[in-house]
């Protein structure tokens, strides 16, 4: 018998026109859904005019649920995870159940869509090319504050989630820890009704938020600029170099023996100080 199929299904995060036809397909065709929360998918489903089986894949019976789905694939279903709302696995339930999987070689198969990290991400204006995905802060101030003193001197940009009552904190929290001229954009209520974006540093959207309430309803992606590297400084000059070299040849050492030590000891290339001292060596 043919072994059965996992479908990771990306669904709306909040506007149902990104609903993609695949994904609407897939969720009508497969023998059975797994959902985070089966009355949120079931409304999905209604109006989309989706008629299938739902069952329900949280965080409290992912780990029970496994050995079971790996019967119904092993039986020959095909099967589809979602979650409330974007792309499954990411800040949502069944890393478990497809690290398990993945791991006894079963087809699992992304449904790719909406995302709010990406469609964060694509509009922030801040570099995309390396970033960091943090996803929800600790609770606790002490403990989310810790969170981000480990990241204080992370270059990438920084990626989170937070919901409405944490906002405000978690905003003082990074402009303590990370600084006040830290760059921060706040997207709030991502493709829904009153999807705004709030752009500048921390320290000012902070005292933004104290004066307007609705800036704090929603939930939220904050995407923060990592912190700026400084170019780096030219290590000892080549004058420094050429002195070292005179001392190490003078004592007799081999001519790569020398250049390693000065390259240790001034940072430049080992290379470039090896072809420096061949010259001198070779001098009169």
């Amino acid at each position: 018998m043919k072994q059965g199929t996992l479908y990771c299904v990306a669904t709306p995060i909040g506007n149902l026109e990104d609903m993609t036809m695949r994904a609407k397909r897939i969720l009508a065709e497969v023998d059975k859904v797994y959902a985070e929360d089966t009355r949120v998918t079931r409304n999905l489903f209604t109006h989309f005019g989706i008629q299938n089986t739902l069952a329900s894949l949280h965080d409290h019976n992912e780990t029970g649920r496994i050995e079971s789905i790996r019967a119904e694939l092993q039986q020959g279903m095909q099967l589809a995870l979602v979650s409330d709302a974007g792309t499954p696995l990411i800040s949502d339930p069944g890393y478990k159940l497809v690290h398990a999987l993945g791991l006894e070689g079963f087809r699992i198969v992304p449904v790719p869509g909406a995302s709010a990290l990406i469609a964060a991400l694509s509009v922030a204006g801040l570099p995309t090319d390396r970033f960091v995905f943090e996803g929800f802060l600790p609770a606790k101030p002490a403990s989310r504050c810790k969170w981000l003193e480990s990241l204080r001197d992370e270059s990438r940009t920084l990626v989170f989630y937070e919901s409405s009552h944490r906002i405000a904190d978690m905003l003082a929290d990074v402009a303590e820890v990370l600084g006040g001229e830290r760059q921060v954009v706040l997207l709030r209520e991502l493709t829904k009704l009153f999807e705004s974006t709030y752009r500048g540093k921390a320290a000012e959207l902070m005292q933004q938020m104290a004066l307007d309430g609705n800036m704090s309803r929603g939930e939220f992606v904050v995407v923060v600029a990592g912190k700026v590297v400084e170019a780096d400084q030219p290590p000892a000059t080549t004058l420094n170099a050429d002195e070292l070299l005179d001392v190490l040849l003078k004592e007799d050492l081999p001519v790569r023996q020398a250049a390693a030590i000065a390259a240790r000891l001034t940072g430049l290339p080992k290379n470039q100080l090896y072809k420096q001292a061949l010259v001198k060596a070779a001098a009169p």
